[in-house]
């Protein structure tokens, strides 16, 4: 089923205590806010919308780098107001599904969403619910009553409901009244609301010791993905070779459909089979005229952002050259440079290696050039 969402990440969050407001302190090294976002895309979110506060408006595109199918909007004094702001910035469908989720839940995963759009069918809301564990108790410091918990369920984000019910929905709704969530807005016009299954992972970080939980609880959600790549070329006419981004001049040239980029095309297969997403002829087939003397760069550059689609990060990148000739040191720095720019990682995390084969094989009779890759990419489980 498809569906839009809204990410609510305009609050204070006062009680997370002194710093930023929670939807922005970092959280596994990225703001708190890209999970959310990142979760919903990767579960299949047709589009996104963001719903901050106006001064943070001006942070949502680096938090949010990379990742494609967002928009953001300011929000208003309340959740409601704020809610109602994401919903008018969606251009979904009268019975398209919506979702609504809290910034401040950042573990949002795509077997949530699967379970809410399945209640959805029956239903015209559906939100994740656990059962109150603990014993509840009524009072002022003096214990007045113990409540029964027999039919208390605590309701999470997100919350899915039907983009054109739910807009209606909030039409009706008192304008002196600020309701707890979405769901009490469904259920006040008359709507019946389905409850799925939460989960403990769906928490609400709402205190400063709620934050050390999720940071550990983050480093739980990240792998590390190795990808090699291996390219090679021979020599031909010409007096240029470009070598991971750079023109080096050279009494012959590779010979190539693109610019023959030995080390970028290594790099870009070493990307993409990290994150298992076949090969570089796959994506630029050598057969496609588009792609005649194209620079390479532009086929890193795809890959990386095929990365950020998938809600990873690459950590670093290992390039080895082999050939007799051109000699390499002399353009290392610079290739090292250009490789950091198109990766979008920091120099350091950047190497750039040349060997020779000592006179053997084709390499070794500058007959051509080889090129080896390794990246590790972290990325969601």
């Amino acid at each position: 089923m498809s569906f839009s969402a809204v990410v609510v990440a305009a609050g204070s969050g006062l009680r997370a205590g002194p710093g930023e407001p929670k939807a922005w302190r970092m959280l596994g090294s990225r703001p708190m806010v890209r999970w959310s976002v990142e979760g919903l895309l990767a579960a299949g979110a047709r589009e996104v919308v963001v719903v901050v506060a106006r001064d943070r408006l001006s942070q949502v595109d680096a938090a949010l780098e990379g990742l494609e199918g967002w928009s953001a909007v300011t929000g208003g004094r309340t959740r409601a107001e704020s809610v109602q702001a994401g919903l008018a910035a969606l251009t979904a469908g009268r019975t398209e599904a919506v979702l609504v989720h809290d910034a401040a839940r950042p573990f949002v995963t795509g077997a949530h969403v699967e379970r809410l759009l399945a209640a959805l069918e029956l239903a015209d809301g559906a939100v994740p619910a656990l059962p109150v564990p603990d014993t509840l108790k009524r009072g002022e410091g003096i214990i007045d009553e113990t409540v029964s918990r027999d039919g208390l369920w605590r309701a999470q984000t997100p919350q899915a409901f039907r983009f054109g019910r739910l807009k209606a929905a909030y039409r009706r709704w008192p304008t002196h009244e600020e309701p707890t969530d979405d769901a009490a807005v469904m259920e006040r016009a008359g709507g019946n609301v389905a409850m799925v299954p939460g989960d403990p992972m769906l928490m609400k970080l709402t205190y400063p010791e709620d934050f050390l939980m999720a940071e550990q609880l983050a480093a739980s959600r990240r792998i590390v993905r190795m990808g090699h790549g291996i390219d090679a070329h021979r020599f031909g006419p010409g007096d240029v070779v470009w070598l991971c981004g750079i023109r080096i001049e050279h009494d012959l040239g590779l010979v190539g459909h693109s610019d023959a980029d030995c080390g970028l095309h290594a790099l870009t297969d070493a990307v993409l089979g990290a994150i298992a997403s076949a090969d570089i002829g796959e994506h630029f087939p050598p057969s496609d005229p588009r792609w005649k003397g194209a620079s390479s760069d532009q086929f890193l550059q795809h890959a990386v952002s095929l990365v950020a689609k998938q809600g990873g990060r690459i950590l670093n990148a290992d390039v080895t050259l082999v050939c007799e000739r051109p000699k390499i040191r002399p353009h290392r720095d610079a290739m090292r440079a250009r490789i950091s720019e198109l990766l979008g990682i920091p120099l350091n995390r950047v190497s750039v290696k040349a060997t020779t084969t000592e006179g053997m094989g084709y390499t070794g009779r500058e007959e051509g050039l080889m090129a080896q890759a390794v990246v590790s990419i972290e990325t969601p489980l």
